[in-house]
């Protein structure tokens, strides 16, 4: 009797569980997104399919990305013996217990242990080194958990023993698929029940919650339980609901509409006109509509050879630099790198002198292409017998490693493409090179100068267009 009475509240206490617990994939084929981590075909696929967990292994991702449930999925289909601690609760106690029994299991049943530590991280560099000779002799087999960078967070030697699996946060369509599925599952999710959300909630609720699928299940299970029901017992999920269940207010914004062109264009343009206040408010908008971070930052890339070039030669370094950080350190810090970037380049001086290459792009594409001159082409292969490079000159062997030779085709010499601005470092580029050009007319006996007109903003994005079906 007790065993009905133990099965009964065994249930009870899995129904009463949290949507998000309730809802976790139990097989890789329920599992939701991390395609390049458990898609067909890739490693750690195969391993747990084929219950041969080649190493230990560490899950490193942001929270809601599936460490956890991934880790699940490895209990409900491996032969090994399963065991979890929580590195929060668990300390060096718990773990030696873990350890005794791992040991046993081995020596009388020759059955391997399979241990999950979520939030590795927690441990210590003492509990941490506990655990690392029985990792080494194989007596565990260890899936480590963390939200932070385990280069960092975990210690070398098991880190070094340990494969490290990355986690990102979920794309928008994988968290709408996980949404409507808790909706219509009728085992765990609410699929006995009368739910019905509007696009416009959904969309919400997948936006905000950043790629967090625990954040928008536990939303969505929040508006549910607080919705009342209609007179046909209708649950109806409107954007009110959803922006009150996940504490968020709605901002006009569809990543493949107009709110989204606009936004990031106003961030551009004010970060061009040199005002950090105005870029600050639109990056505020998008981060808080749900932008991907990844793609402003890719728009600051471009922004700073594009607008900034070398009248500030660390515009692009600092760019760059913020796109690494972010990967490393993720959302909510990762967001201060984002806003070094888009102030400094904002506040720098601004020179978009790096569009000449599209006046050399438009003359090969309206003229043709011309041939290497015979003292440019390369000397290795053919200077013997046909006299390639025969006449050049080596700059580094005459006074400030400068000498006025030709290196443009004889038909375009006296043709200048780039036009240094006033600004910043550029200005000094502008000396040197007015100094360089001298010396080069002299020398060439070059009358005719041909300073080619800028292009206007319609014929470079013209150029792009042309520029990514030929080279694209």
């Amino acid at each position: 009797m007790m065993d009905l009475f133990d099965h009964a509240m065994k249930e009870r206490i899995a129904w009463e569980a949290p949507l998000a617990a309730r809802i976790r994939p139990r097989t890789l084929e329920e599992f939701v997104g991390q395609e390049e981590v458990v898609g067909e075909g890739r490693l750690l696929r195969r391993a747990i399919e084929a219950d041969k967990l080649f190493s230990s292994i560490i899950l490193w991702g942001p929270p809601g990305t599936g460490k956890t449930t991934l880790a699940m999925i490895i209990a409900n289909t491996t032969q090994s013996h399963f065991e979890t601690i929580s590195a929060v609760l668990a300390g060096k106690p718990e773990l030696r217990k873990v350890i005794e029994a791992a040991q046993e299991r081995r020596k009388l049943y020759q059955k391997k242990t399979i241990l999950f530590v979520d939030e590795v991280h927690r441990w210590n560099k003492a509990q941490q080194d506990a655990l690392l000779p029985h990792v080494e002799n194989g007596t565990i087999t260890l899936i480590g958990a963390t939200t932070e960078n385990p280069y960092f967070e975990v210690i070398g030697a098991l880190v070094s023993r340990s494969r490290i699996f990355q986690l990102h946060p979920l794309q928008d369509e994988n968290v709408r698929k996980l949404i409507l599925n808790a909706i219509s599952d009728r085992e765990r999710g609410y699929g006995k029940r009368n739910v019905e959300i509007n696009n416009a909630a959904l969309e919400h609720l997948m936006r905000v919650a950043g790629g967090d699928a625990r954040n928008a299940l536990n939303a969505l299970e929040l508006a549910v339980e607080t919705t009342q029901a209609g007179s046909e017992g209708l649950i109806h999920i409107d954007l009110d609901v959803a922006q009150e269940s996940i504490q968020r207010r709605a901002v006009l914004y569809d990543k493949d509409g107009d709110a989204h062109y606009d936004t990031i264009s106003a961030f551009i343009k004010s970060i061009r006109g040199s005002d950090p206040d105005a870029a600050l408010y639109w990056l505020a908008k998008m981060l808080y509509a749900g932008e991907s971070p990844r793609f402003i930052l890719r728009r600051l890339l471009i922004l700073a050879s594009e607008d900034i070039g070398l009248a500030d030669p660390m515009g692009l370094v600092v760019a760059s630099a913020a796109m690494q950080s972010f990967e490393f350190v993720g959302l909510p810090e990762g967001v201060y790198p984002i806003v070094e970037a888009t102030l400094y380049l904002a506040t720098a001086p601004k020179s978009n002198s790096a569009g000449a290459y599209f006046k050399a792009y438009k003359l090969i594409e309206e003229e043709g292409i011309l041939p290497v001159p015979k003292h440019l082409q390369d000397s290795n292969r053919d200077a013997e017998a046909l006299g390639h490079g025969e006449g050049y000159i080596y700059p580094h062997e005459h006074p400030e490693h400068h000498i006025g030779q030709q290196y443009l085709p004889a038909e375009l010499l006296g043709t200048y493409f780039y036009r240094p601005s006033d600004q910043g470092y550029e200005n000094q580029v502008q000396e040197r090179l007015e100094q360089w050009r001298r010396a080069q007319k002299e020398a060439l006996g070059i009358d005719e100068k041909i300073d080619l007109p800028d292009l206007s903003e319609d014929q470079i994005v013209d150029i792009k267009r042309h520029h990514r079906r030929d080279i694209g």
